[in-house]
């Protein structure tokens, strides 16, 4: 990943900083690197025009028999897959009503969510909903919930139940999403999974989702837009939003085509091969950063998936010289920008995520990791970021990356 050399260099055109993502698949860094068959798709079709409901129709048919479901749609973008789905729950198939939303008269306008669930990705999941007219209806606790309180809450007036699948929620505690769809279903109510990052839609189908969310620019490396996958007449729903709400975030022909050559591409992966290759790159990142002085490197399973895993660095600043957020900001620092994930740097622990990452690229973020670790005991004290907790507050910080817009360009611009 790291040469480039036979491509336009973009970066030095207009001044961009170059990033190695070993944080994740987060929209704020570009996502994941877009793979070869996405962009061959997507150089073939776009200079064309194209009948969009056929290419729809296409994706449609391209989802189905991927995921195994009846039916599946491209929108642009897994914030617009909830609304979507949360629209096309509360109008079904019937057009004046599409075209009367947001105003939600005669209409079931509750949405059943559990309060481990209600988190922000970047923006509110209750948002989302609320854009479509629908009301959010909390169950449970933060850190508890029970089947109990999800068929209390279900009545004549609920438009849908839905579940998030994200590492930001709530992991332990809460109703399992079998059980969620199974009491769901017992008063006739859909389910809509939100699985935006995660690689295994068919999972959340098999459980008994009626619609499922998934991101395409995230483990399906293809460019901005995600599939909603489900039940047909609530796809065709979702279609119909075109209409209404969703016109404000319709999807274009390359996400459309991009999707498609994402989700066929998906289906043939060799998925043991690629959990081959991805060990082999942990274990030498284990084996090397492992000798480090004030580092424990482990291989962590993902919590969420439970289908791949990064390393984790628990970082002693007593004995390595340096804190886990000096360590993340130094990587940033280089050239190019390594970013990891820092999302518990306050306790001492960074994620490096190496799925995106070829041998070559794993390797130099290893060596810079080690050649960051290795000269941090000459480092001057006055040097080191000593306010973490405060710089580190995802909120205050997003709010501070707003505030520096725009931002100045490189010199080569």
């Amino acid at each position: 990943m790291l040469d480039r050399s036979s491509a336009p260099d973009i970066f030095e055109r207009y001044g961009l900083k170059r990033i190695i993502n070993a944080s994740g698949t987060e929209t704020t860094k570009g996502a994941s690197p877009v793979c070869q068959e996405v962009i061959d798709a997507v150089v073939a079709l776009v200079p064309n025009s194209v009948d969009m409901l056929e290419l729809q129709s296409l994706a449609c048919h391209t989802i189905g028999k991927a995921f195994g479901c009846e039916a599946g749609i491209v929108v642009n973008c897994s914030a617009a897959g909830i609304s979507t789905a949360v629209a096309a729950c509360m109008t079904g198939s019937n057009l004046a009503r599409v075209e009367r939303l947001p105003d939600t008269a005669g209409l079931k306008t509750e949405v059943i969510l559990q309060r481990g669930h209600n988190i922000t990705y970047g923006g509110y999941v209750t948002q989302n909903v609320a854009i479509t007219g629908g009301r959010i209806v909390e169950i449970g606790a933060a850190t508890e919930c029970g089947a109990y309180q999800l068929a209390d809450a279900l009545n004549e007036n609920t438009a849908a139940a839905l579940y998030v699948v994200s590492h930001h929620t709530v992991q332990s505690g809460l109703i399992d999403l079998e059980t969620f769809c199974k009491v769901a279903h017992e008063r006739g109510v859909p389910v809509i999974v939100d699985g935006a990052a995660e690689p295994e839609p068919r999972a959340f189908l098999r459980a008994g989702a009626d619609l499922v969310i998934t991101s395409m620019h995230k483990s399906f490396a293809g460019l901005t837009a995600a599939t909603v996958a489900g039940r047909l007449d609530l796809i065709r729903a979702c279609l119909y939003q075109e209409k209404g709400i969703g016109r404000p975030m319709k999807v274009g022909k390359e996400g459309i085509i991009a999707s498609i050559a994402a989700v066929e591409r998906w289906a043939k992966l060799d998925r043991a091969a690629v959990a081959q290759a991805l060990h082999a790159r942990l274990g030498r990142g284990v084996e090397r950063l492992g000798k480090l002085p004030g580092l424990k490197v482990e291989i962590e399973l993902d919590s969420t998936s439970k289908l791949f895993s990064r390393l984790l660095l628990t970082v002693d600043e007593t004995k390595a010289g340096l804190s886990a957020f000096d360590l993340s900001k130094r990587l940033a620092d280089q050239k190019p920008s390594i970013a990891v994930r820092t999302l518990m740097a306050d306790i001492g622990l960074l994620q490096v995520d190496l799925r995106r990452a070829d041998e070559a690229t794993a390797d130099h973020i290893i060596g810079c990791v080690e050649r960051i670790v290795q000269a941090a005991k000459t480092m001057p004290a006055e040097s080191r970021v000593r306010d973490a907790k405060a710089t580190e507050n995802l909120a205050d910080l997003a709010l501070a990356s707003l505030q520096r817009f725009p931002l100045s360009l490189g010199s080569a611009r």
